[in-house]
């Protein structure tokens, strides 16, 4: 079985705008993990995103959008060095949507994760800036760590085995 870290998008791996990240203009990747994240790989695990995006429910922005920065996110990776092996989202949010399975603190999207590329839930990890990150995290059997927002990913790297 395979081992992976999942992150959290707005806040851990680009920056935090306070609400939704709604242009592509405004999508900044913190460069400041790069070295860490290929550390992570070096260890074996998989990188992954499992990321909230309720915006798309209140019609602020459209999945085309969200894929431009999807894709910008994993070409800048890949220069790096850095292979994200998988997007996952959530597009609902509870005001607009109704209730889902998905949306964290809901484990849907980590147990998306787990199923589709043979994961071992016990070895993975999720990092993430809520606290509705680590619950979705425990609820999908995975090891969830809190960082501040914007924290670099370099600092909790001895929390990962």
């Amino acid at each position: 079985m395979q081992k992976a870290v999942f992150l959290d998008r707005d806040g851990v791996i680009n920056k935090e705008l306070g609400d939704y990240v709604c242009r592509f203009e405004d999508f900044e990747i913190l460069p400041h993990n790069y070295d860490a994240l290929n550390e992570l790989q070096k260890r074996g695990y998989l990188i992954l995103v499992a990321t909230n995006q309720g915006g798309l429910a209140k019609g602020w922005y459209t999945e085309a959008t969200l894929n431009k920065m999807h894709d910008h996110l994993s070409a800048d990776y890949l220069k790096h060095g850095i292979t994200i092996s998988g997007f996952y989202y959530c597009p609902h949010h509870p005001n607009f949507t109704g209730e889902c399975d998905c949306r964290k603190p809901k484990p849907g999207m980590l147990l998306k994760g787990i199923k589709d590329h043979n994961l071992d839930a016990a070895a993975s990890y999720f990092i993430g800036d809520k606290f509705t990150d680590v619950e979705a995290a425990e609820a999908a059997g995975i090891t969830g760590i809190k960082i501040d927002i914007d924290q670099p990913i370099g600092e909790v790297l001895h929390l990962i085995k």
